[in-house]
């Protein structure tokens, strides 16, 4: 699947086949994926936390507002940035910005990778980033940014709408 058919079919998937599990190759390559993204400096700050564990699900679903479908899913992947990686190359902004604008980009690579394997994910960013860190006995330099449920669909999601590119762009 090229890039552009990627994107199209991109869904945010909260129903997962509660029969299939995801084979750990399958998550080697969501990660792989996930690490040629872009970032300030080549810093690199991403990094993921897989959790299979269905007590550690639980935990994250709690932490993420009730969230169920992040418990039912087979495979969760926290996605954090060390700050300390960012802030020795470039302090507070690396902190504040560049740390959260690169691993957004990894995340984006990981989703598209997931729709390019047939398997569905759904970026989580409600939750209460303390419970997590403790749920995943984190650093304290290690803040989790999303929370990445990953499986194989349960049923087609439909494509929500998008507004208009030209609404949305001013050409100077």
């Amino acid at each position: 699947m090229d890039v552009f058919e990627a994107m199209e079919k991109r869904r945010s998937v909260r129903s997962f086949d509660p029969g299939r599990k995801v084979d750990e190759e399958l998550v080697e390559e969501l990660l792989r994926c996930a690490c040629q993204a872009p970032s300030a400096g080549n810093v690199q700050p991403w990094r993921f936390v897989v959790v299979r564990d269905a007590d550690i699900k639980t935990r994250l679903a709690e932490a993420a507002l009730g969230q169920s479908f992040v418990a039912d899913a087979p495979v969760v992947i926290v996605v954090c940035a060390d700050l300390a990686a960012h802030a020795s190359a470039y302090g507070r902004r690396g902190v504040e910005l560049y740390a959260i604008q690169d691993t957004a980009a990894a995340i984006e690579n990981l989703l598209l990778c997931a729709v390019a394997l047939g398997l569905g994910a759904c970026w989580v960013g409600a939750f209460r980033e303390d419970e997590v860190a403790r749920a995943l006995n984190l650093a304290r330099d290690i803040r989790p940014l999303a929370l990445v449920p990953v499986g194989y669909p349960a049923r087609e999601e439909v494509q929500p709408r998008k507004l208009d590119c030209k609404r949305l762009t001013t050409y100077i």
